[in-house]
């Protein structure tokens, strides 16, 4: 069975297509069909836009599609950059350049008021119109500097619960636990398992 990740990022799709590897499905992202449209992410919760977009892919491909919004929330920032991570400071922003630009943000906030997590909604779309979503959390807090060059977005400012390093640091065998979009994807398993065993049943 195909499923198609509703996606470009390189990073995102590597660590689907770990987390996912097993299930008796032929992965695919949007590099792989020409003149699919840009989805416009207008929703107001990562929920509405991650089903948006799942939506909308699966009827143009005519197959099974799987599509995260996820983001950053901080406490004292009130939840911000939250569903605008991705273009937080700026459409022009690279990943480093948003990092410096939350960390300037925080610059006068003490450690024990840096908490965050990092929130994964992940929409699974059928041609027939069905649509399943599940989530994930992870909780922690924001470094005071940019530490480490694994991983993508802000996993270099970002200690999760449990640990004294940042995601940057600690590379993808343990962020592929622990992450909000693995916790989300061990739910989407179970999720796509369920198609699968329907499919083969016709």
């Amino acid at each position: 069975m195909e499923v198609v990740i509703a996606s470009t990022n390189k990073g995102k799709i590597s660590e689907i297509r770990k987390i996912l590897s097993g299930l008796e499905i032929e992965i695919l992202s949007l590099d792989d069909f020409s003149q699919i449209p840009t989805i416009i992410e207008d929703g107001c919760t990562f929920e509405e836009n991650a089903v948006k977009k799942a939506t909308a892919i699966s009827k143009l491909t005519g197959k099974v599609t799987l599509a995260d919004d996820s983001g950053l929330e901080v406490d004292c920032l009130n939840g911000a950059p939250g569903i605008t991570s991705a273009r937080f400071g700026g459409d022009g922003l690279n990943d480093a350049e948003r990092n410096q630009k939350l960390l300037e943000l925080l610059k006068e906030v003490s450690d024990g008021e840096r908490k965050a997590r990092f929130k994964c909604v992940l929409a699974i779309a059928c041609p027939d119109g069905k649509i399943n979503t599940v989530c994930g959390e992870c909780q922690g807090l924001i470094s005071l500097e940019v530490r480490g060059n694994q991983g993508f977005g802000y996993d270099p400012i970002f200690i999760p619960d449990g640990y004294s390093k940042t995601f940057g640091e600690l590379g993808g065998e343990i962020k592929d636990k622990i992450s909000h979009r693995a916790r989300a994807l061990f739910r989407a398993r179970e999720v796509l398992l369920e198609i699968i065993q329907k499919v083969k049943q016709k």
